[in-house]
């Protein structure tokens, strides 16, 4: 699970303000923590990396759902970068 977030303040969403501007998840982190920093060069963007890939119960689909459902619930719409 990952999560991104901007480096500096915080973004105005509909019901709040936040840091977050996106979540992923996947088994595997270092490819995807990669890939984004690839195509997001050009932002300062910090990654978080919840580690629960090594625990393959974990519905990791589920898990992000989740933490979705509650960005929403929270600031009105989902994370967006």
């Amino acid at each position: 699970m990952l999560q991104l977030r901007v480096a500096e303040g915080l973004l105005d969403y509909p019901s709040g303000r936040s840091a977050m501007v996106h979540y992923a998840h996947t088994f595997d982190a270092a490819t995807v923590a990669s890939a984004l920093a690839v195509s997001h060069a050009d932002r300062d963007l910090w990654c978080r990396h919840l580690d629960l890939e090594g625990d393959r119960n974990v519905d990791l689909a589920a898990f992000h759902a989740k933490l979705l459902a509650e960005f929403v619930r929270r600031f009105g719409r989902a994370p967006s970068l």
